[in-house]
């Protein structure tokens, strides 16, 4: 049995969950989410708790169990907490600037890159080398946050470029200079 499947989801007070067939439907504070689960599942509402069970012990069946319990959680999550990513910026000339809603990045490219966020998903600049993108579904912040880091990854000489907060960047040493007596 799976240990993460079995768990039940509490659905915390100011959510409204609704369930229709394959449909998962949540209502928090912070907005609703809504997501077509895999029909081999099993899900129901019990004593305030979302339960995710599963028919057989099939492969299959096994491996959706915990991917479909984990995918409601974090559904959940987004309409109560929310989810936010934190970027880096690291390279002299190296900036990024909040027009409006749309995010224009200075990345020592030929033009200043331009991103619009989706409905849903909030940018924030504090500051010209930190970018903050919050919203409520985990995936799209998580591929937001993916598509501006994509703009200039982080190299390994000098660890210049966009980087997560916390990632470690394994640097490599830089050219050698010439051997002595050459």
């Amino acid at each position: 049995m799976s240990r993460i499947g079995k768990a039940p989801i509490p659905i915390s007070k100011g959510v409204e969950a609704k369930i229709e067939g394959a449909v998962v439907t949540v209502k928090g504070p912070k907005g609703s989410l809504t997501r077509r689960v895999n029909q081999k599942m099993d899900v129901s509402i019990e004593d305030g708790n979302i339960i995710v069970s599963r028919p057989n012990d099939g492969k299959e069946a096994r491996s959706l169990h915990g991917l479909t319990r984990t995918l409601i959680a974090n559904m959940v999550r987004g309409v109560t907490e929310g989810y936010q990513k934190t970027l880096l910026i690291s390279g002299t000339g190296y900036r990024a600037v909040q027009q409006g809603n749309k995010l224009v990045l200075g990345m020592g490219l030929s033009h200043p890159v331009e991103m619009v966020p989706p409905d849903g998903i909030e940018i924030e600049v504090p500051s010209p080398t930190r970018i903050v993108v919050k919203g409520i579904d985990k995936e799209l912040v998580g591929q937001i946050s993916a598509n501006i880091r994509a703009v200039r990854p982080p190299e390994p000489y000098k660890g210049k470029g966009i980087r997560y907060e916390g990632e470690r960047i394994r640097m490599k040493a830089g050219k050698a200079g010439k051997a002595a007596g050459r």
